[in-house]
This record gives C-alpha cells, structure tokens and sequence, in this order.
C-alpha cells in the first residue's frame, strides 16, 4: 500500500518534538506554535540551540483549551 505524500507519519514514542512536530499535531502552523510557545501557553524545553515540545505538553496544552472553552453551565 502506497502512502500519500499529504500523509504524516506519527510516532507515537517520541517524547521530545520539534516545533513543527507539536504543530502538526495540534493541526496549527509552525508560526502559531511558536507564538503559544512565546507566550508559555505551550511548554517547551531548550535542547543545546534547539527547541523542543514535551509531546504530553502537547496533550495538556489541549486539554487547557477544552477547559477554556467549555460552554457556562
């Protein structure tokens, strides 16, 4: 079975992402992603010159915006 380019492999043993890892993810752009990181909205660690997102931090970071949203009850 052949794979489509538009397919994105996941895998799902990663504990540290690259930035356009957790973006894909969270199905936002890269640039998007950088601004939550920015922000502190999604967790990120530096590794030597790079960044990374803890991939529960990606999980959590959903969760927050469930939170947030939920309708008033």
């Amino acid at each position: 079975m052949d794979a489509s380019l538009s397919e994105v492999t996941v895998d799902s043993t990663l504990v540290l992402l690259t930035v356009e890892e957790a973006a894909r993810r969270l199905q936002i752009g890269r640039t998007l992603c950088y601004r939550y990181i920015g922000t502190g909205e999604l967790e990120s660690v530096p590794l030597g010159r790079l960044r990374r997102v803890p991939a529960d931090a990606v999980i959590a970071f959903a969760t927050q915006l469930r939170r947030a949203h939920r309708p008033a009850a």
